[in-house]
């Protein structure tokens, strides 16, 4: 889709990637400004910030940047997801994982992303919503919320995205299961589960997961349930990753949906794309082709 973007506003957070991102702001700004006539710069410095600029922005832009890590794009997404006029989206990764800026094909690397947005490639692209809450990513309840609390701050700064798995190695074959009321009008279950795993896009913790039809435009999320923490069953997974394919286990069922009911006991912490401000009973939906958002090298080969 032809847009035409006269105005830009660049929301950075200068803590992301150990400050490494603030310090190429000068040239990411620098080429924003050759392509573009009207070029705006605000910095975040505590949550909620980049909200409160979209608000008082009041649809006077044709793009906002986001250059941070997933938190600032999680954030960044609530704020423009409610609008009725919503401004196209683009994103310049500055954290450990930066998963959605990989589904779209965007560049790792900040100075190559700003030129890829640059080039004004849109497509409409697809968000999850859930209760109160949108994301772009992922939605999940059980393992996947316990593997990126019990992350340590240092190992996740020396090891990056390796971090998750390791503490997924560590937290499998723990007892710690959950009763599960799941339905929708592709599938009903009704028991045990170690873990739910809703996905939009098809990377988590920097590598593609374990959706091999994952399609950000194709009006459908991706449902994981695994039923146990059994060690077998996080190797099936890993497997299913590995040649490209739909985990196959006795654990674990695997089904595509646009709305899903979920009920638990008892209520489960909720990890949205990397925030954990809600708990379940949640109802998830898909909202198809919802915002305009700038793509790199789309689809992404890897």
């Amino acid at each position: 889709m032809a847009l035409k973007i006269k105005r830009v506003d660049l929301i950075i957070n200068p803590n992301a990637g150990n400050g490494r991102l603030k310090e190429q702001l000068q040239q990411v700004v620098k080429t924003l400004e050759s392509h573009f006539p009207h070029v705006s710069v605000h910095e975040t410095y505590q949550p909620g910030d980049a909200a409160s600029y979209i608000e008082d922005l009041d649809n006077e832009t044709d793009l906002i940047i986001g250059a941070g890590g997933d938190g600032t794009v999680y954030e960044i997404i609530n704020a423009l997801a409610p609008l009725q006029n919503r401004p196209a989206f683009g994103i310049i990764p500055g954290g450990t994982c930066n998963d959605f800026s990989r589904a779209l094909g965007i560049s790792q690397n900040p100075l190559e992303a700003v030129e890829q947005i640059c080039n004004q490639k849109f497509r409409a692209i697809d968000v999850g919503k859930c209760n109160h809450q949108y994301f772009l990513n992922f939605w999940g309840i059980g393992l996947i919320t316990e593997v990126s609390t019990n992350i340590n701050p240092r190992m996740k700064e020396s090891f990056g995205r390796l971090s998750y798995y390791l503490s997924a190695i560590q937290s499998v074959n723990r007892d710690r299961t959950f009763k599960l009321k799941l339905e929708s009008d592709e599938c009903a279950y009704e028991g045990n589960a170690a873990m739910v795993l809703i996905g939009n896009g098809p990377f988590t913790g920097g590598i593609r997961a374990f959706f091999p039809e994952s399609n950000i435009e194709d009006g459908k999320l991706e449902v994981l349930i695994i039923e146990s923490n059994r060690l077998q069953t996080f190797w099936d997974m890993i497997r299913a990753k590995v040649m490209q394919d739909i985990p196959n286990s006795e654990d674990i069922l695997y089904f595509q949906s646009d709305h899903i009911s979920i009920e638990t006991e008892p209520n489960q912490t909720i990890d949205c794309d990397g925030e954990r401000d809600y708990e379940t009973p949640s109802t998830i939906s898909i909202l198809p082709r919802h915002i305009q958002m700038a793509v790199g090298n789309y689809p992404p080969l890897q």
